[in-house]
């Protein structure tokens, strides 16, 4: 191993940056070159046909067989002079990865002649095996009949890979018996409800608002590390973190990294990934160092919500590939190393209608500002009354590394809007009575009169709070760098619709009471601010303090996966997923099964890689250093030294046999662990088995190999060192 990390370190230093060929092309005239967008959809489809798709995808109607064909021959006509020659249905299983089958645009004729085709029943729906993906018990595995359906909101694309082109056609994934099994359907139902729901209330003030949908903006963090120190690291490899390593003298204190001057060899990888994701359709704007050594983020503009997430998930599978041809690899893990910042993949999430107006921006006139709050505080009154789903939406085993630390959000749920419209909650909840002498601005003496003076940044940003408000949007921050962002938007948009729907229905009922439209909106706004005032918190949610405050306030502080998973199978969270039609109880409860069995696979994997270091790895490497300590101190003795020149040498060797002692009765601890923990029968207890009783073990078997790590020669030190992970490039 040792042998093995010099020879990587040695082929680092002799890298350099792959050279990435510039067409001389602008973004813009290369943006969605490979995507069949609205413009290739107008060139390739006949005019009807094309008016009836839009329509049918804006009204959200099923699309007609006969502009199915129409649209399945057109994407083969565009595709194949492209260069595809396969096509596939991607879709999300619950891997929290992507899924492919290729199937070849080649067929063989009545004759048996060699034909290119596909049509449109090709294009609606595929028949892959979903025996092996994750179902949580909605079927056996013998059962292997699932499908994938065509997602028209989406548009298809084209990836190369190796020289070979295939066509890409985004779908949902769903089991025989109609189940969802996948992360996008949840989310299409989720966004569908929500837009309803925000619809029906801008009728209070804008009639001529036809359409409202969700917007998201997803920004990506990241680490990269060379390929060669990646393979030198088993943990790396079969984790995705390091389990091992001692923290570096210099880490991030200096925060020189964040926002200088990228690398070389990261700077020709990010242009080729980017522009690999523009002929994508994917609109990368931004590019910079993050905090941590070698941890970098790139972030889009703003995109419907449904694409942004299918982007995202592309944009993932596009770096990892990129960065194999500059020897490279991405770690999209929350917390790769210990010590420094974790990743994070913050979602920007806001409200739009077909007029323009971004509902979640304050406005200038009165009734703007009006609207604005209905929605600013529907959406904070959601949160805390389902602070512990958003908790459970963003819960994993890597997660769990990374929340409440280093920048990263704590695991309690709360809400940062700023001071200033901190005050103007304040005196809504202050003020009991609505003065009735304004016509229009009856509800101005409130103070809502000042918001226009605080349209965008009105306050500094809160990076501890896992929701915060950002001047024209919600920022949750809490979602992890790995994961699919569909299951955190699918429980914000549902709670948030929920709440709406509430809204409208108190507001309607003061209406028919004779109360005046805006009286009615303003009472029932106030009520919200002062039932949810204890989700909002301006101050440091990382401090001791701040954690006996929250739970004076009654808001739960949930650290670990598998006990924040229990809030998916509560009454409520059933009833309201049910009521909404986005998850039945059968598909919630699989849900549940799969995330818990995903915890426990992840720590059994984390469990068995950290034992095989250990036991195989750091043990032999100490015990020889050890042996070669020995041997000096018997030299000495033999040269007739007094013991005082060796008494360091053999404390040393003392200090060595304690660590190993600890490792090894610890690792055995943990196995032993992990075999009583697998004989539980109940998912639930298997998984808080795996917390409790075998990832504990974790700290104690680092700290000691950590500490020989800094007793054992360099030279003889088997892994590769976080100071030459984060800082060899």
């Amino acid at each position: 191993m040792a042998i093995l990390r010099f020879k990587a370190l040695e082929l680092v230093d002799q890298r350099k940056p792959v050279a990435v060929i510039s067409t001389g092309e602008r973004r813009s005239d290369t943006f969605g070159k490979n995507v069949f967008n609205l413009e290739a959809m107008r060139a390739n489809m006949p005019g009807e046909y094309f008016k009836k798709l839009q329509s049918a995808t804006k009204q959200g109607t099923p699309v007609e067989r006969s502009v199915a064909d129409a649209v399945a021959s057109a994407m083969k006509t565009w595709a194949m002079a492209k260069g595809a020659t396969h096509y596939t249905h991607w879709f999300q299983p619950l891997t929290g990865s992507t899924a492919e089958k290729h199937d070849s645009f080649f067929d063989l004729n009545s004759d048996g002649r060699p034909i290119e085709n596909f049509k449109g029943s090709a294009l609606v729906q595929q028949e892959p095996d979903a025996s092996s993906f994750p179902n949580g018990g909605i079927r056996n595995t013998f059962e292997a009949r699932g499908y994938t359906a065509w997602d028209p909101t989406s548009p298809a694309f084209i990836i190369e890979t190796a020289g070979a082109k295939t066509l890409c056609i985004p779908t949902i994934f769903v089991a025989y018996t109609g189940e969802a099994l996948d992360y996008k359907a949840p989310l299409l139902k989720s966004l569908a409800v929500l837009e309803q729901a925000a619809l029906d209330v801008c009728q209070y003030f804008d009639k001529d608002v036809n359409r409202v949908s969700t917007t998201l903006g997803i920004e990506q963090e990241y680490f990269v590390v060379d390929k060669a120190l990646f393979d030198a690291r088993p943990d790396l490899v079969m984790t995705g973190r390091t389990l091992f390593g001692h923290a570096p003298a210099k880490g991030q204190q200096l925060e020189d990294h964040y926002f200088g001057s990228i690398p070389s060899r990261v700077h020709a990888f990010m242009l080729d990934f980017e522009e690999e994701a523009n002929r994508l359709g994917i609109p990368l704007r931004t590019r910079h160092n993050e905090v941590a050594p070698n941890q970098y983020e790139c972030a889009p503009t703003f995109e419907d919500a449904n694409l942004a997430v299918d982007h995202n998930q592309l944009l993932m599978d596009i770096m990892d590939r990129v960065a194999e041809v500059h020897n490279f690899k991405v770690l999209l893990h929350e917390k790769p190393y210990a010590g420094v910042n974790g990743s994070g993949k913050h979602n920007n999430w806001a409200l739009s209608t077909d007029t323009g107006v971004n509902l979640l921006a304050p406005g200038r006139r009165p009734k703007e500002n009006l609207q604005f709050l209905a929605f600013f505080i529907a959406t904070i009154t959601a949160v805390h009354r389902y602070g512990d789903l958003l908790r459970a939406s963003i819960a994993s085993a890597s997660n769990d590394h990374r929340l409440g630390a280093n920048e990263a959000p704590p695991a309690i749920m709360s809400v940062f809007v700023g001071s200033q419209l901190d005050s103007v909650l304040n005196e809504l909840e202050r003020t009991a009575t609505v003065p009735l002498d304004k016509g229009d601005n009856i509800y101005l003496k409130l103070g809502i009169d000042k918001i226009p003076a605080i349209l965008l940044d009105n306050t500094d940003r809160n990076r501890t709070s896992p929701f915060a408000f950002t001047g024209n949007k919600f920022e949750f921050r809490a979602v992890g760098s790995s994961a699919n962002c569909s299951s955190s938007m699918t429980v914000l948009n549902t709670i948030v619709a929920e709440q709406l729907i509430e809204f409208k229905a108190s507001v309607d009922a003061r209406i028919e009471q004779g109360k005046k439209k805006e009286v009615a909106i303003v009472e029932v706004l106030r009520e919200y601010v002062i039932a949810s005032k204890d989700i909002r918190f301006e101050g440091n949610g990382y401090s001791d303090e701040w954690k006996d405050e929250a739970a004076q306030r009654g808001l739960s502080n949930i650290p670990t996966t598998p006990q924040a998973l229990d809030a998916f199978i509560r009454e409520d969270a059933a009833a309201l997923f049910d009521r909404h039609r986005i998850f039945s109880h059968v598909e919630l409860h699989a849900r549940h099964e799969i995330l818990l069995e995903d915890y426990i696979k992840k720590i059994q994997i984390e469990s068995r890689t950290m034992g095989d270091l250990a036991i195989n790895h750091i043990i032999p490497t100490a015990v020889a250093y050890q042996t070669k300590l020995i041997t000096n101190v018997r030299g000495l003795r033999e040269l007739g030294l007094d013991d005082e020149h060796s008494q360091v040498t053999v404390d040393t060797i003392k200090a060595i046999s304690r660590h190993i002692s600890t490792i090894k009765t610890q690792v055995d601890e943990m196995v032993q662990a992990r075999k009583v923990a697998n004989k539980l029968e109940d998912t639930r207890d298997r998984a808080i088995a795996y917390c409790d009783t075998v990832k504990t073990h974790f700290d104690t078997i680092r700290r000691s190999v950590d500490k020989l790590e800094l007793m054992v020669a360099d030279e003889d030190w088997p892994l590769v060192k976080y100071r030459e992970l984060m800082f060899r490039h």
